[in-house]
């Protein structure tokens, strides 16, 4: 007897770092992401996703409410949100604000993602006004 035939497809996610490519600019970074989840839409997936990560020259995903905010404008249906906003770089209340006015602008399509590691180096962290006792 034949195993029953899935009626469903797995929902497909995906993650982006936002990378820089060698020569281009975080502007040219920043058109392709949003090219690239207008895509994803189109091929079904259910969600794209963006790290936060600061101090990087290579990544261009380091303000990240803003980011899922350029990335929501720019498709229709498919969930956007952060694959972790690092509490220790941002206060609470500024987060849930700004996500919050992501979600009213996006209803049903806003994602977000906690974390709670540090995720950048001393220097970075001091200009992000944070401690390691914090």
């Amino acid at each position: 007897m034949n195993a029953p035939t899935p009626t469903h497809r797995p929902a497909l996610s995906m993650l982006d770092l936002v990378a820089v490519r060698e020569g281009g600019t975080v502007a040219q970074a920043l058109q392709i992401a949003l090219r690239t989840a207008q895509h994803a839409e189109k091929l079904g997936f259910a969600r794209y996703w963006l790290a936060e990560h600061h101090n990087m020259p290579g990544i261009a995903s380091s303000a990240t409410a803003v980011l899922v905010g350029h990335i929501a404008g720019g498709t229709s249906r498919i969930r956007v949100g952060s694959g972790g906003v690092m509490l220790p770089n941002h206060a609470p209340l500024v987060v849930a604000e700004a996500f919050g006015t992501l979600a009213e602008l996006y209803p049903g399509r806003i994602d977000l993602g906690l974390g709670r590691a540090p995720g950048t180096d001393p220097a970075t962290m001091r200009a992000l006004r944070r401690s390691r006792v914090e």
